[in-house]
């Protein structure tokens, strides 16, 4: 690989992580996920947002290498990532943390997802699909 490649590689892997911390949503899934692997039902039920939608954001949280996901049977769950590409977002989570950490809508996310962890993810799923 050219280094002209190599640079256009990490011009576009950088554009992927700014997109993805560009969205008020995005962040707010970041900042959830450092408290451990969440089920999508759990991250719809704390963002209150459709699932179709949630689903998008945790793609583009994906494309970028910010969340790794793991299918456990029908259930798809997220978390952030560990080894080398979680070194990489280490930093980046201190500082979205620190500047975050008294913002309303983080506080009330750590509010609600500690209510929607006492949940079974299983119902949580089945009042969602109700909606």
């Amino acid at each position: 690989m050219t280094n002209q490649n190599k640079e256009s590689c990490a011009v576009r892997a950088t554009l992927r992580v700014t997109k993805a911390l560009a969205d008020l949503q995005r962040v707010r899934i970041l900042m959830m996920l450092k408290r451990g692997e969440l089920c999508v039902c759990q991250i719809v039920e704390v963002l209150a947002l459709a699932p179709s939608t949630v689903s998008k954001h945790l793609s583009i949280l994906s494309a970028a290498g910010l969340v790794d996901m793991r299918k456990n049977g029908r259930w798809a769950r997220y978390r952030l990532p560990e080894g080398m590409a979680g070194a990489f977002i280490r930093p980046l989570l201190s500082w979205l943390g620190n500047t975050l950490k008294n913002d309303a809508d983080i506080v009330r996310d750590v509010r609600n997802l500690k209510r929607v962890l006492n949940c079974d993810p299983g119902s949580l799923c089945r009042r969602q699909r109700k909606r």
